[in-house]
């Protein structure tokens, strides 16, 4: 068999899809300024689908400052990875700020959060080493893992007396590599808004010796007193050893950073092959972050005003009836029980006939029969727009009820 064969008889499960989605379902084209609403497929839409947390998008100040950045630096500057020559005093800079904000001793600015995550992983452990992580882990942990020469092992989504048992199995285990134990978990699980345990599992510590990384990705900038995440939130920080968090949610822009303990950072410094091997990030890029950082450390207006909205939506869709699960953050996942045909169908309807547009998530990244529209609320929105929302997703919820999503409602685009 030819190696490409395969891209023609199995797509796999998204791609199987391709034909009759691409360019509506998946692959949408947003267009126009980034807001609370935008033109999708030559309407005005409400737009629920975009991580932009504290409304920092299209702010007038990050704006300039990536303008000025540009015009001044251009996007080409530092030329090379970080150790070899693209360095810069204004990267280190940036660094010191995430470590301050974040609370920890140092931090490394890293080119991207998958790929950072990834190449965390692979550098801190290795074959002696195992893993133990929550079963709803990001897709980043799960490909950062299978870089991991030794074992691993997996614990039921927050599940405490589960993650106990893997921990004495692990303890048992490394007592016979000389290795040591990492546990992985999220701080905001961006699919269902819940979070990680991080109380708990932090309690584990006195009985069992183990470092503990959390993937802040959507708690960074939301989550705690002064957004400074969800291990703030719980007021946990010093039990947390590594802290990772991303600049593609609230911060708006592109990047990631992990913070903690100087040697340790040190150590990842010298040993990720993906910024090793990787252009450092453009000069605007870094002086966007400074100014974003500055704009959520100095305004909290911009939280306040995220959570206004996180509220009033999240209290509306329970009152109306709607499950929105466990969430505890400003993710908030409308699930209702259906088939993909009543999914797309529903979708649709919200699109066409609603002019709402929200994600929509099904099997097999949720089970059978469920499907997730997922609400992202944002700064950028009103509370006009929350009303509006929980009205239509009232109506929405009524017609599933009565079957009349069926043959008479378009799946697909003409």
């Amino acid at each position: 068999m030819d190696v490409f064969d395969k891209c023609e008889v199995n797509m796999g499960p998204l791609g199987e899809h391709a034909d009759q989605s691409e360019g509506y379902y998946m692959f949408p084209k947003l267009e126009g300024e980034l807001s609370n609403k935008m033109m999708f497929m030559g309407k005005k839409r409400l737009i629920w689908s975009l991580n932009n947390y504290l409304g920092l998008a299209n702010n007038p100040e990050v704006r300039k400052a990536d303008a000025e950045a540009a015009a001044k630096w251009g996007l080409a500057y530092p030329m090379g990875a970080r150790m070899m020559s693209g360095d810069t005093k204004y990267h280190e800079e940036l660094e010191a700020q995430l470590a301050s904000f974040v609370g920890r001793p140092a931090a490394y600015l890293l080119n991207y959060g998958y790929q950072g995550m990834v190449s965390v992983i692979s550098a801190l452990v290795n074959r002696n080493d195992v893993i133990v992580y929550d079963s709803e882990a990001h897709a980043c942990i799960i490909d950062g893992m299978r870089l991991h020469f030794g074992k691993r092992f997996v614990f039921p989504h927050n599940d405490m007396e589960n993650l106990d048992k893997e921990l004495e199995r692990a303890t048992k285990l490394v007592e016979k590599t000389g290795g040591g134990i990492l546990v992985i978990t999220e701080g905001v699980y961006g699919m269902a808004g819940d979070l990680g345990n991080l109380p708990e599992i932090t309690k584990l510590k006195d009985k069992y010796n183990f470092r503990l990384l959390i993937d802040d990705a959507h708690g960074f900038g939301t989550m705690g007193p002064s957004g400074a995440g969800t291990d703030e939130h719980f007021g946990v920080r010093d039990k947390v050893d590594l802290y990772f968090g991303t600049f593609a949610k609230s911060m708006a822009g592109i990047g990631a950073f992990i913070a903690g303990d100087p040697k340790v950072i040190k150590f990842l410094k010298y040993n990720m092959r993906s910024q090793i091997f990787a252009k450092s990030l453009p000069m605007p890029m870094v002086f966007g972050a400074m100014k974003r950082l500055e704009l959520l450390r100095e305004e909290p207006s911009h939280r306040e005003k995220l959570w206004t909205i996180v509220h009033a939506l999240q209290k509306g869709l329970r009152e109306a009836g709607l499950n929105i699960g466990n969430t505890a953050s400003p993710v908030t996942p409308v699930m209702l029980n259906g088939t993909i045909p009543d999914a797309t169908q529903i979708t649709y309807d919200l699109r066409e006939n609603y002019d709402i547009f929200c994600s929509i998530v099904v099997y097999p990244v949720v089970p059978k029969g469920t499907i997730l529209l997922r609400l992202i609320p944002t700064a950028s929105h009103t509370l006009e727009d929350v009303e509006y929302t929980i009205n239509a997703f009232k109506e929405v919820k009524k017609k599933l009820e009565n079957n009349e999503y069926g043959k008479e409602f378009k799946i697909g685009i003409s």
